[in-house]
């Protein structure tokens, strides 16, 4: 079962078959019509061999009607996949339930804290908070420097030395 269920992942492991099982679940259809809607990027034997494919993997049939080969799809292929993968349904299923929980916990707590009127802090601590307001403000008044505008430098040596801006008299 093991090989088997190997080639089934493999053979799902393709876009184009993936299409073509989903073009089966709706019914019974030959490979030309199967083919129909890949015909613009692949030819007929391409499709053909995905569908061989598929038939080495369990998932499609192929019976003969007359010249027709018509192909389905095979449940019982697809049940070994479900089979598989129903343990890690079940564990994710149960993981997921358990975060719901948690989700709806968390927000009737924060509905609850949005509807509790807001308590004002004691008198002492306003007061303790209003004089540390004023202490801050103080030492930035006092810390702060005020701003001048630098004085023009003369842009010659010369001038430089005799105090003169460009040759000019200040």
């Amino acid at each position: 079962m093991a090989d088997q269920l190997s080639l089934a992942f493999a053979a799902l492991a393709d876009p184009t078959r993936r299409a073509m099982l989903a073009r089966l679940a709706e019914g019974r259809v030959g490979v030309s019509e199967l083919a129909e809607p890949f015909l613009d990027s692949m030819s007929l034997p391409a499709v053909t061999k995905h569908v061989q494919v598929l038939e080495r993997a369990g998932l499609v049939t192929k019976t003969r009607e007359a010249q027709r080969r018509p192909c389905e799809l095979n449940v019982e292929g697809l049940r070994d996949i479900a089979d598989w993968v129903e343990p890690y349904r079940a564990m994710w299923e149960e993981t997921f339930d358990r975060l719901d929980e948690y989700l709806k916990t968390v927000a009737a707590k924060q509905t609850a804290v949005k509807r509790s009127p807001k308590k004002e802090p004691p008198l002492k601590k306003q007061a303790a908070s209003k004089k540390r307001a004023k202490r801050v403000a103080a030492k930035v008044k006092t810390t702060a420097k005020p701003q001048t505008t630098p004085k023009p430098k003369a842009t010659t040596p010369k001038a430089a030395k005799r105090g003169k801006k460009d040759g000019r008299q200040k």
